[in-house]
């Protein structure tokens, strides 16, 4: 293990480190999240009804990745901290069964997946041709979902131990295979430069996925496999379950997936009650869904980064510099996430526009994409508190931060809305009074400062 790595993150302005980290991160997210963006582009291209389909089956995925988020958050801890204590022998062992054990879960997730996903589609929509646009792209999501999830633990492997910079050239080289494979694969000519293509439709949208991914998984595994990273990875201990680490793994993350487990199974209401407006109003969601998951990458690479700093500095004692790099987490995540709001603030009506295949929205849209630009703001402002929790360990807040948000707040308000026969508007804005409440709730649990004093 590369001692001078752990060490260059407890010194130096924070400011500095937490970009060092922070900075890789979130350009390697984003180029994660362009993924979807790409794919809804070309497939907004085919039709509305074809941009529904891959939210529908987006959301029913959200609820699989229960499983990953459970160990992933358990790992970003441990990983962390086993490696700011320079324990070489349990960063391995942690990074290790995060990888056997996440491939285990993501192998009965795929199973389940593809036994259930026609009959879910068909709860969502019973439009037929956006069910059998659904199955169309998720079977083979599904099929690969021990490959994603791997793929997830290489990313969290690298970024734990300091290497974003290697993760982030992994994924952006995804990406652009991404880009690149989509109109290949999906349209029988390839539009703008008109050459013949595939022809596959929605399965091309998701075989150009699957391919991408399983790039960046297989490459990032051949680095740590072969010693070329900061932890080495032992082939030998990747078929053999540690019960010890993995009941850890579990039980660190086991907030966190709760908390997952509560917004998606909030998240499958509000689809439903969404979908109670049309097959034009799920489309709006999966749009602006995306626009917010890649417009909110600085929020996930601060706080992944901070958070690993956080990690490190309690693993070595030093509380001082993690109270501080929470709150430069919050001054970098708020100037960065306000930057990307803006454009979707300012031009909602454009940026809706373009992933509709230039189809003009109506107010329901692009008035949604405003209210997600205004909600990113709010959210950010949460940023070091979730840092400062994910590099402790300590999960609870994040669990009632959304619990109490959720249920407590979006949950009654568009059900009145609903009641009151409200237009779908009106529901757009629990968007923002949940992010309000979110950070409010986050913010009083980490003024107790018990974050401060957690160990894994």
């Amino acid at each position: 293990m590369k001692s001078n790595e752990d060490q260059g993150l407890l010194e130096g302005p924070l400011n500095r480190q937490i970009f060092r980290l922070a900075i890789p991160t979130m350009l390697g997210l984003m180029c994660q999240a362009l993924y979807d963006i790409v794919d809804l582009m070309w497939i907004g291209i085919i039709s509305p009804k074809a941009v529904a389909a891959m939210t529908v089956f987006s959301t029913y995925m959200w609820i699989i990745e229960l499983f990953n988020e459970i160990v992933g958050a358990g790992s970003v801890s441990m990983i962390s901290q086993y490696h700011g204590e320079r324990n070489k022998e349990k960063t391995q062992l942690a990074a290790e069964q995060t990888m056997a054990f996440k491939f285990i879960l993501a192998s009965a997730g795929a199973l389940v997946m593809c036994l259930t996903l026609r009959p879910v589609l068909g709860f969502f929509s019973e439009d037929p041709e956006v069910v059998q646009l659904g199955q169309d792209y998720g079977f083979i999501r599904a099929a690969f979902l021990p490959i994603f999830f791997s793929s997830y633990s290489v990313n969290t492997i690298f970024r734990c131990s300091g290497d974003g910079r290697t993760l982030m050239i992994l994924l952006a080289i995804a990406a652009v295979i991404n880009i690149i494979l989509d109109p290949i694969m999906m349209f029988d000519t390839i539009p703008f430069i008109g050459l013949p293509g595939m022809g596959l439709g929605m399965k091309g949208a998701a075989w150009a996925t699957v391919i991408s991914i399983s790039f960046s998984f297989v490459a990032g595994i051949i680095l740590l496999l072969g010693g070329k990273a900061v932890i080495r990875i032992r082939p030998s201990k990747l078929f053999k379950l540690s019960p010890e680490i993995d009941k850890k793994l579990f039980t660190v993350g086991l907030p966190s997936g709760f908390t997952l487990a509560f917004r998606n199974l909030f998240n499958i209401y509000l689809m439903k009650l969404i979908a109670s407006y049309g097959t034009e109003a799920i489309a709006y969601v999966g749009i602006a869904g995306r626009l917010a998951n890649f417009g909110m990458m600085p929020f996930a690479g601060v706080a992944m980064g901070g958070g690993v700093i956080i990690g490190h500095s309690l693993g070595q004692g030093n509380e001082q510099r993690a109270l501080e790099s929470s709150a430069e987490c919050s001054r970098i995540c708020i100037t960065m996430v306000s930057i990307l709001a803006a454009f979707l603030i300012i031009f909602p009506k454009k940026i809706m526009s373009f992933f509709l295949g230039g189809q003009i929205p109506s107010a329901d849209g692009w008035s949604l994409i405003l209210i997600i630009g205004i909600s990113m703001i709010i959210a950010s402002l949460g940023s070091g508190y979730q840092a400062s929790f994910n590099g402790s360990g300590y999960m609870k807040p994040i669990l009632w931060a959304g619990i109490i948000a959720q249920y407590g707040i979006m949950l009654p308000f568009s059900l009145a809305a609903k009641f009151c026969g409200a237009p779908v508007i009106i529901i757009w804005l629990s968007y923002n009074l949940g992010d309000i409440t979110d950070v409010l709730v986050k913010r009083i649990f980490w003024k107790k400062m018990k974050w401060l004093k957690n160990r894994v």
